[in-house]
């Protein structure tokens, strides 16, 4: 080779002389040379050549000679064909630091000759490549080299692929599969990395990538069309490819639009987009097949020009084969967990909504901002309709939106997916971000339209997806109707009790009190209700129901049955007589299956006595004021209002000076503690025989105060208690 030293030391002393002067010097040393030389610039154009390289090397593009043609053209993978990308040195198969290089080429003959390259960079910017064939020894050696690399990248292949069934065979957590896969197979092919993805509806998902690829831009979505993804589906088998380098005409640009890149198979050229390239050179592209359909596709590649084989993707498709049941069972899980936490975070929200009775803009847009958050997307303004029927937002930095509400039609709530094509997707401009308009409808006394998108370059909403934001707009619709009709019933609510307020009248000879405590702070009313109603010749009447239901429906049953209790209490009829006319009249009255319990007592201060009609309801009880003993009053008749031709039957019970008669519903008996146990009768008695001793003042808020203790303040039905003192009877 000092030959070859000699030449160097010339040609890097050439750059002094002129251009033709240069050429001529380098052109008579290169023709004294026995090795193949070839001089080419830093475009990778040959400029000079001996007859040696003619001989040796196959011409670029079937030309005549090598002088003008690209450098790439005679060495693999590109032998005999003359590339169209800029040159760049990362694209050669030796270096060009003046180091030994054995490389096996295609010679003119067509068959395989090794050879010994040394290439080393110019001043004058200029490359000068010098090669010789191998000798036998030589060739031996490279030839014991290779089967030795080769036997050792088929050992490290073989213990990689093992290592993958093993690893994952029978697993059933997702993370190894869409992790420790893609690890094994960026070690086994010694590849910079390898990424994963997953067929959706519009295109592929990105699912997984390697951590070598960690913080390397990777596009998170490739939708369907010009991309490697449809290339290798439509092979169906791995795909090996080299990603050329961008044409000048589109660096002048400014911008690359789209790649060209090679199937190092059959030398076709492809052009796909560049946003859904991979960061490889070169890559082998492996669909992974299941029932027919392609389910995934993962992608192993390298940093620079890296040479493939057959067998490597043959390897690839047998790893893809093994895979494809474990991955389909591991996507189907995936996407049922996904399903029930999307369901999970569903429920929590028409759970804030309920708490808080989701009627406030407020309340719905924090709701809102809650599952597109989970969705992995942000609403960027809340489109308000026009006199015009258009709806409009200003989206700042995309300017101002009008969609025509006609597009939107007129089934509320809805979710819509903005497609770019589509006629609403014209009019919603959202530069390449996924969108979706939220319909929930009038709501508030306008059309109520917010968008959703995410960022750009992100992956379209899946089905269960736009499943979960229609239960969304649908919980909410729904909620914020029932919000206000809510509030329009507790208003007539509050009007049938203004009219119907629990009194109490005077009556000579009873000290009366009552007390009403709701079981929570919105209900305004609900079923019980009490009276005291004054009568001729020193008699009253005390009436205490309780009637099933709440709201309107309870308000105004209640109140039919006041107003009809006091007319019959007037007729001077007895309390079972009054209790089965009202049957008869509640069974015609409400046009729902609606029944109460009642107390329903006349008094006779005169003659001493109570007579009684207890129709389902707890039994009252009687303390005497002589001796303190609690008497049950216990002759019971069936409900009111559930049957006809019901039995009703009346009760005596004989009064004597301070005895002391209560009443109550049963929220008071069947109220909880905190662990679960009921108050009880057992407990109202003893709360009673503790606190009746006390006085009658204040009897009912102390026997209140002691439920209150009991259920730590939390009661699960309304409360109603009467308590009459009888003061002078039997005068």
């Amino acid at each position: 080779m000092m030959q070859e030293e000699g030449i160097e030391g010339v040609a890097r002393r050439s750059h002094v002389m002129g251009s033709r002067a240069t050429e001529s010097v380098l052109a008579r040393l290169l023709a004294l040379m026995s090795d193949a030389a070839v001089l080419f610039d830093d475009a990778g154009r040959i400029a000079l050549t001996n007859d040696a390289a003619e001989h040796l090397f196959v011409h670029g593009g079937g030309s005549e000679s090598l002088i003008g043609t690209d450098v790439r053209a005679i060495f693999p993978p590109a032998v005999g064909v003359a590339p169209r990308t800029p040159f760049h040195l990362s694209e050669l198969p030796f270096t060009v630091d003046g180091q030994r290089n054995a490389l096996t080429c295609l010679g003119r003959d067509g068959t395989s000759v090794d050879f010994d390259i040394r290439c080393e960079h110019l001043n004058a910017g200029a490359f000068l490549l010098v090669a010789h064939v191998a000798d036998a020894l030589q060739a031996a050696q490279a030839e014991h080299d290779r089967l030795v690399g080769e036997l050792s990248r088929a050992n490290q292949r073989l213990a990689g692929t093992l290592g993958i069934v093993l690893d994952t065979l029978g697993a059933q957590d997702i993370p190894t599969l869409f992790g420790h896969v893609l690890e094994e197979i960026t070690q086994t092919m010694e590849a910079t990395g390898t990424i994963l993805y997953v067929v959706g509806r519009e295109g592929y998902h990105l699912r997984g990538r390697s951590s070598s690829l960690e913080g390397v831009p990777v596009s998170p979505y490739v939708p369907l069309g010009r991309s490697i993804e449809t290339l290798s589906v439509r092979v169906g088998t791995a795909l090996m490819l080299r990603v050329l380098a961008p044409h000048r005409d589109d660096l002048r640009q400014g911008s690359v639009a789209y790649r060209d890149v090679v199937d190092e198979t059959t030398r076709e050229t492809h052009r796909v987009r560049a946003a859904t390239l991979p960061p490889f050179t070169s890559l082998m592209a492996v669909p992974i097949w299941f029932g027919g359909h392609v389910i995934a596709l993962f992608e192993v590649g390298w940093e620079r020009v890296h040479p493939m084989r057959r067998e490597d993707a043959e390897l690839l498709d047998a790893v893809a084969q093994y895979l494809s049941v474990q991955l389909a069972g591991a996507l189907q899980t995936m996407r049922t967990r996904r399903e029930m936490h999307l369901d999970s975070v569903a429920s929590s929200i028409r759970e804030m909504l309920m708490e808080d009775e989701g009627t406030s803009e407020r309340e719905v847009l924090s709701c809102l901002a809650h599952a597109c958050e989970e969705l992995g997307g942000t609403i960027l303004q809340p489109l308000v309709e026009g006199e015009d029927g258009l709806l409009s937002a200003d989206l700042s930095e995309l300017g101002v939106v009008h969609v025509d509400g006609a597009l939107l039609g007129e089934a509320a709530p809805a979710v819509m997916v903005v497609e770019p094509e589509s006629p609403l997707g014209e009019q919603v401009n959202v530069a390449d971000m996924p969108t979706a308009l939220i319909d929930l409808g009038v709501l508030w006394g306008a059309r109520r339209v917010f968008l959703l998108a995410r960022p750009q370059g992100s992956e379209p909403f899946m089905e269960v997806e736009r499943a979960f934001l229609g239960t969304v707009a649908h919980d909410i619709h729904e909620l914020v109707l029932g919000g206000e009709a809510q509030r329009q019933n507790r208003h007539i609510a509050q009007a049938l009790q203004t009219g119907m307020r629990n009194e109490l009248q005077q009556v000579d000879g009873i000290t009366a009190q009552g007390i009403y405590s709701s079981a929570t702070a919105t209900a305004v009313i609900g079923g019980d209700f009490y009276d005291l109603i004054r009568l001729p010749d020193q008699r009253a009447c005390v009436i205490m129901g309780d009637v099933s239901g709440k709201g309107v429906e309870a308000a105004s049953v209640s109140a039919a049955v006041k107003t009809a209790l006091g007319a019959y209490a007037w007729q001077g009829l007895s309390p079972a007589h009054m209790v089965r006319l009202l049957n008869e009249f509640l069974l015609g009255f409400s046009r729902v299956e609606t029944f109460a319990t009642l107390f329903v007592g006349i008094i006779d201060l005169k003659g001493a006595a109570l007579a009684y009609c207890s129709a389902g309801h707890p039994p009252a009880l009687l303390v005497r004021g002589d001796s303190g003993e609690l008497e049950g009053l216990d002759v019971q008749s069936g409900v009111v209002g559930a049957f006809h031709d019901m039995v009703y039957r009346d009760g005596q019970m004989s009064l004597r000076p301070g005895d002391a008669l209560l009443l109550y519903t049963d929220g008071t008996t069947e109220a909880r503690a905190p662990s679960g146990a009921f108050f009880g009768e057992d407990g109202l008695r003893d709360a009673v025989m503790t606190q009746e001793p006390k006085g009658f003042d204040g009897l009912l808020d102390r026997l209140l105060a002691t439920l209150d203790d009991f259920t730590g303040r939390t009661l699960d039905d309304d409360v109603a208690m009467v308590a009459l003192r009888f003061d002078d009877v039997g005068g």
